[in-house]
């Protein structure tokens, strides 16, 4: 019996030097969770588990070359897509993907750090809204950024993120299957419910608040998580429900790492050492 392919799978995003986000810990999730990680450098920051000192863009040409590079060599089963910065890297990436069009396109809105600190430029908004969206195969916005989508005020209840998950998903295409998952982190109290949606099901993955200030990139290693997991379950729920799983444990057993004394990250290879 042959052994199941390894997927490759491509993170386009920023670089966080301290490893907690970004392209280091999107590829770092997707060896976790047996796939080999490629990696498209849109963005670099000057960044630790305290805060963002600097952001230089990376020239969207080069941007272009590093995509059209990497897939006229590398077979890639699914693309993650991170922290872009700017406006011309967005609709460059946008028009990247749609040359090539991979079977798997997750889009993780990256607009603020933990820190506070805007990654996504006011004017990359707009174009990240029409020129990525329509191509997500899933959409991962928190409430914060699922509210700058819409161009509203964040929800604050499982029952208004019902309501924002159906009209993020009327925003996406309509051609095959497309998923948004809104991620409910942001919600008071100790739940952390967050709502898969597809058109027609919507699903609830259950969660609760784990008690640490090691939160820094779980927005990121989730969405290298689905990005991971899609290829090998060939469905969106199972995906989500073992990246959602993944995380929680990574979060839970973060306190073994001593990376910074601010936002710390998560620990991605929790079930290695």
């Amino acid at each position: 019996m042959n052994a199941r392919p390894i997927p490759n799978t491509l993170s386009i995003a920023g670089v966080d030097p301290s490893g907690g986000a970004g392209s280091l810990a999107d590829v770092k999730t997707m060896s976790a969770l047996g796939a080999y990680g490629c990696a498209v450098i849109a963005a670099l920051t000057a960044q630790n588990t305290q805060g963002v000192t600097g952001i230089s863009p990376v020239p969207p040409a080069f941007v272009g070359l590093q995509i059209d590079t990497l897939f006229a060599d590398v077979p890639i089963a699914a693309v993650k897509i991170g922290m872009l910065g700017q406006q011309p890297v967005t609709l460059v990436v946008a028009e990247k993907l749609a040359k090539w069009q991979p079977a798997h396109v997750v889009l993780d809105p990256v607009m603020v750090a933990k820190s506070g600190d805007l990654l996504l430029e006011r004017d990359a908004v707009s174009a990240m809204r029409e020129a990525l969206l329509p191509q997500a195969t899933l959409l991962t916005p928190n409430l914060p950024e699922a509210g700058v989508l819409l161009e509203e005020r964040p929800v604050e209840s499982v029952k208004e993120m019902r309501r924002v998950a159906e009209r993020l998903r009327n925003k996406m295409a309509y051609d095959g299957e497309r998923w948004v998952m809104v991620k409910g982190g942001h919600l008071p109290g100790n739940d952390t419910i967050d709502l898969l949606h597809d058109g027609d099901r919507m699903i609830e993955l259950p969660g609760h608040r784990i008690e640490t200030a090691n939160t820094h990139g779980t927005g990121c290693t989730l969405s290298a998580a689905l990005a991971a997991l899609l290829p090998q379950t060939g469905d969106v729920p199972e995906a989500a429900r073992r990246a959602k799983a993944y995380l929680t444990e990574a979060i839970r057993q973060s306190g073994r790492l001593s990376a910074g004394s601010g936002h710390g990250p998560v620990h991605h290879f929790h079930a290695w050492w």
